[in-house]
């Protein structure tokens, strides 16, 4: 067996001898042969191949962790099919990247948006159980006319925290959003949110709230995201997460140090690295400085969409497949409600639990859009 060093290794796949080192720490790329005296690594011809793959996994941004799990596969139709997935999945997540850059061009350029050939509006259900473990229910769960939302609550208030949250951003439901400012005007509103919650936390960073809200529009659906809380999109049968967690144990994945199948039973997997809290000044990624601490964007919506707004207490306890098939299989957003709930009692309900589920569907004459 041919070998070479990490070096001319490097060179040949393309890639860095730092890279190498670290996925040998992870157990992604092992050398054939580590030196027992100098601890010097030495790379097979034959591993080229594995090595040119991560490469190219690394320049479509594929996490570490779901390289390591196409590498794995023996298969080669398996692992186009995990690449494939993961691409759709990317596509829909950037989507709203794509989106607000259009808004932005039409704006700044003066374009005027043309007025849509089919009038839309939301239809919508929400409701939040206790489960069948915690004393009370801390979660906060919102759904109107043009308002969408979920918090969960932590510590000694943290119920009245989830409240005082969304609470604050009801206002939004009374009126259509001015036209190119729905973003800052969704701003302005977590900013009142975040003073809200630390009225009630009275100085606290024990007490505080995970939230996720979306705005419609009309044709558009205005994000805002802090925590775990999370927003999905059904769309043509596939389901596609839309937020992105703020947890340590997310952080560990995007990093590849987990799996994913790891951070679903990590200790830790409830660890927050951003919500709104009492906190009187706000730390790195704190809720209360400016909007690079929480998750703000447009998304374009599509007749036909049904989204999934939930606390972790069904996220946690449900895998995205189940989550997927109740979606689908519910004619209506009030029935798609009571199924996931029930789903997540049944699996134990080991926390509060609260779902919003809002279909974008075409508005009757005389009803409004948005």
């Amino acid at each position: 067996m041919r070998m070479l060093t990490i070096g001319a290794f490097a060179r040949a796949a393309r890639l860095s001898p730092k890279a190498l080192r670290l996925y040998d720490e992870l157990d992604l790329l092992r050398p054939a042969r580590v030196d027992p005296d100098t601890g010097y690594r030495h790379y097979a011809v034959e591993q080229l191949e594995q090595a040119r793959l991560v490469a190219w996994l690394r320049r479509l941004g594929m996490p570490l962790a779901r390289i390591r799990e196409v590498c794995a596969l023996t298969d080669p139709a398996d692992a186009a099919r995990e690449i494939r997935a993961y691409w759709a999945r990317v596509e829909a997540e950037t989507a709203a990247r794509r989106d607000l850059a259009l808004f932005l061009v039409d704006q700044l350029s003066g374009t005027t948006e043309r007025e849509p050939t089919t009038m839309l509006t939301l239809r919508h259900s929400a409701h939040s159980d206790r489960g069948r473990v915690r004393p009370v229910n801390q979660d906060t769960a919102y759904a109107g006319g043009r308002l969408l939302a979920v918090a969960d609550g932590f510590g000694p208030a943290g119920g009245p925290a989830s409240s005082a949250a969304v609470e604050a951003l009801r206002f939004l439901d009374t009126e259509a959003p001015p036209a190119g400012g729905v973003l800052n005007l969704l701003e302005d509103a977590v900013r009142a949110a975040t003073d809200a919650v630390r009225d009630v936390a009275d100085g606290s960073d024990e007490v505080g709230t995970t939230l996720t809200a979306l705005l419609w529009t009309g044709s558009q659906l205005a994000l805002v995201h802090i925590g775990d809380t999370r927003a999905y999109l059904l769309r043509d049968g596939a389901l596609f997460r839309v937020t992105h967690d703020h947890t340590l144990v997310q952080s560990l994945v995007d990093e590849g140090r987990l799996t994913p199948e790891e951070a679903e039973t990590h200790p830790q997997r409830t660890l927050l690295l951003k919500a709104l809290t009492g906190a009187p000044e706000a730390g790195p990624g704190g809720a209360g400085s400016a909007s690079g601490s929480y998750d703000l964007r447009l998304h374009e919506a599509r007749l036909g969409d049904r989204y999934l707004l939930c606390s972790d207490g069904l996220s946690q306890t449900l895998p995205e497949d189940t989550l997927r098939a109740l979606l689908a299989a519910a004619p209506d957003p009030a029935t798609a409600v009571t199924a996931l709930i029930d789903a997540a009692n049944e699996a134990g309900g080991p926390d509060n639990v609260s779902c919003v589920v809002a279909d974008v569907v075409e508005a009757v004459s005389g009803e409004e859009a948005g």
